[in-house]
């Protein structure tokens, strides 16, 4: 059995039918009841992943655990060891964490010290373990949805500022091929998009692909501030605009990773707003 956490999220959402349809035995776990259109043999379990007493029942008789942290979860909570401890005595065998790439390119950034302490404690844990760093998700562009589709327009900070954004869906199938799969024990997968890609040429993307022009406005740094602060910690905004203002080079380097595991090349960020289109309709 394969437990995934964040089993709503946008990489969670992606992972849970993908492990169904490859016949596997799957329990979805989120903080909330059960969410609609769960695949048929889908086992849902509400519980939190940053209570390891919620999981112990979930994780018996589970081989694999995905581990991914959301929300006010990446800031505060029990000590990592806590669930590991906990998962190592109910069995689990391999566990896949969802970090970030920050942890490599700013090893002391405040903002996240939590994924930094659970990398560690998955690095010193018992069971066989893989660690996905992702850099930004071209799903960030959902926060644009409502803007483009009440006034046409995309609004974000550092125009021109390019990085390779990646697809959530190619990181839920590298954590498929790290949950099923021998070979990633161990291992370490950066992941990126296959292209640097600025927020003005993203916007430019999605006209194309609604057949219409968007208006695009640059916001000031401490104008995009005020507009993150509306949904994201205030701990992790300075760190997240840090890195879309001035990214170093290593972020802004596109990754093998996705294309390594996966065996094709990384989703552009277009097939993402193909996907993805009604949202912004």
């Amino acid at each position: 059995m394969i437990v995934v956490t964040g089993a709503t999220g946008n990489i969670g959402r992606t992972l849970v039918p993908l492990l169904a349809t490859e016949g596997e035995q799957v329990t979805a776990v989120s903080r909330q009841p059960q969410p609609a259109g769960l695949p048929a043999g889908v086992r849902h379990a509400q519980a939190d992943v940053g209570n390891a007493a919620s999981m112990r029942p979930v994780l018996n008789g589970a081989d694999a655990l995905l581990i991914l942290l959301g929300g006010e979860l990446n800031g505060h909570g029990e000590n990592p060891e806590a669930l590991l401890e906990t998962a190592e005595a109910a069995g689990v065998s391999r566990i896949v964490l969802v970090s970030s790439q920050i942890n490599a390119t700013r090893p002391e950034a405040p903002s996240h010290t939590r994924l930094r302490q659970f990398e560690a404690a998955v690095r010193e844990s018992g069971p066989d373990f893989t660690i996905l760093r992702p850099g930004g998700f071209a799903s960030n562009a959902f926060a644009w949805a409502e803007s483009v589709r009440t006034r046409r327009t995309v609004l974000a900070p550092f125009a021109d500022v390019a990085l390779p954004v990646v697809d959530p869906a190619d990181i839920a199938e590298v954590a498929a091929a790290a949950l099923r799969e021998n070979g990633h024990a161990g291992r370490t997968y950066e992941l990126t998009g296959p292209e640097a890609i600025s927020p003005r040429r993203q916007a430019a993307v999605i006209s194309e692909a609604l057949g219409e022009e968007l208006a695009f406005v640059e916001l000031s740094r401490e104008e995009a501030h005020a507009h993150m602060a509306q949904f994201m910690p205030q701990e992790v905004i300075s760190g997240t605009l840090d890195i879309l203002g001035l990214p170093l080079p290593a972020e802004q380097t596109i990754s093998p990773d996705v294309e390594t595991v996966l065996h094709r090349p990384a989703r552009p960020f277009g097939e993402w707003v193909t996907r993805n289109l009604p949202a912004f309709r």
